[in-house]
């Protein structure tokens, strides 16, 4: 048996097995199919206690003594889904997963032999988590260990892939008391039309509650690239998705500056940090270390006075090649000569389709503070698949990349 880590996969022995979720809570477990777009096709691929079954996917209850579990049948599974995820959430409303980590257990689902476990580390503020993904890839089926954290419960992670959660309808108000009888109209007005039927929704788990809407920071807000290029404001997020499917290919993020004083260099660097699933640093790619992650993120190498027309450093990254356990890339400058951002004029970051040359993503800083560094923006892997940029646009004292890891950690 194979005990997995966040991002490590295994091939399938068995064409049938079974994902169960313990702890030393009640959890619920439920299971969601998700075709090429990361998304379910219809509410009804949401399994889980409520809905029991579906095509090729059934939820099995541990009674309150054995865990819940979901079994994936994969030779039975409709054509065009190619995820199954598997999620729990504690029984209990509103707990976190902190020091309750679910440990979770693939099993051929015929003679309950185990074939792998599962526990993610590292847990706090969740209340929901994705623990496994059964996939096809290649042809085969795999497993791979996941444990993303989701803070809005089993709600947030619904939404994420597409499940409409609707709210209980409100209780009719009371009727108020009649003090006089109402006054004859005038004309009796003809009857209304019988109102259409209310469209039919998919069952609901009643302790999913959707999320409170927060109040969006300066310039939040999502979108995608549809309508060609984006330019970001501080805090926008911009999902990099055209036609409805997720850009994976070859991008670049250049990043530009400019001297605030003519004829005074500044040596600034730009890098990128790149993260696992519980903000783990993997590797930071610098003008120090040029290549990382087996080539699929690259430098092109130190500007040393900033001047010229164009991108100062250019930060090439293959998004299709990125191994599966990385999921999110933090890109920075520094000044490693002590130099303020508040000597730097015209910073500024831009995504690129590394084949076209066409500029995608534009963001450009228009503060300035007294410090040495700046996160420029983020890159985050949606577990639908896609990949989000986020411009950030938040400086910190530090004049090295290695001093930026632990804030960019913080802020993914």
């Amino acid at each position: 048996m194979t005990a997995m880590t966040p991002g490590s996969n295994i091939p399938l022995t068995a064409t049938r097995v079974a994902v169960d979720v313990a702890a030393p809570v009640r959890l619920d477990v439920s299971g969601l199919l998700l075709g090429a777009n990361g998304k379910v096709r219809s509410d009804d691929d949401f399994i889980f206690y409520n809905q029991p079954a579906g095509p090729g996917v059934t939820y099995r209850s541990g009674g309150g003594t054995a865990p819940d579990a979901i079994l994936v049948d994969t030779g039975a599974l409709p054509a065009g889904v190619e995820r199954i995820v598997v999620t729990a959430s504690p029984d209990a409303a509103g707990q976190t997963f902190q020091g309750i980590e679910p440990t979770a257990t693939i099993r051929n689902a015929d003679d309950g032999s185990p074939l792998a476990t599962f526990t993610p580390p590292s847990l706090t503020t969740e209340t929901a988590l994705v623990v496994v993904e059964i996939y096809l890839r290649n042809g085969a089926w795999k497993a791979r260990a996941v444990g993303q954290g989701y803070a809005n419960g089993l709600a947030g992670i619904a939404t994420d892939f597409g499940v409409s959660v609707d709210e209980e309808p409100a209780a009719p108000p009371a009727p108020a008391a009649q003090t006089a009888p109402p006054a004859p109209a005038a004309q009796a007005a003809p009857p209304a039309p019988p109102a259409p039927p209310a469209p039919p929704v998919a069952p609901v788990d009643p302790r999913v509650a959707p999320p409170a809407p927060a109040a969006p920071a300066p310039g939040a807000g999502k979108i995608n690239l549809d309508k060609g290029r984006v330019s970001l404001q501080k805090n926008q997020t911009v999902s990099l998705v055209k036609g409805g499917r997720p850009l994976l290919s070859q991008v670049k993020m250049g990043l530009g500056w400019e001297p605030a004083y003519r004829g005074k260099d500044i040596d600034l660097d730009a890098s990128v940090i790149a993260y696992g699933p519980q903000r783990n640093h993997l590797d930071s790619c610098y003008f120090g270390k040029l290549t990382i992650l087996n080539g699929s993120v690259r430098h092109s190498g130190d500007n040393l006075t900033g001047e010229g027309a164009g991108d100062d450093e250019v930060i090439t990254v293959d998004l299709g090649r990125l191994p599966a356990e990385v999921s999110g890339l933090v890109f920075t400058v520094n000044s490693f000569s002590g130099q303020k951002f508040t000597e730097v004029a015209k910073a500024y970051c831009r995504l690129l389709d590394a084949a076209t040359g066409e500029e995608l993503v534009r963001f450009d800083l228009t503060t300035a503070e007294p410090q040495t560094g700046v996160m420029m923006a983020k890159l985050i892997r949606q577990f639908s698949g896609e990949w989000e940029m986020t411009a950030m646009g938040e400086f910190v004292k530090s004049r090295t990349v290695r001093g930026m890891v632990k804030p960019a950690a913080q802020a993914l």
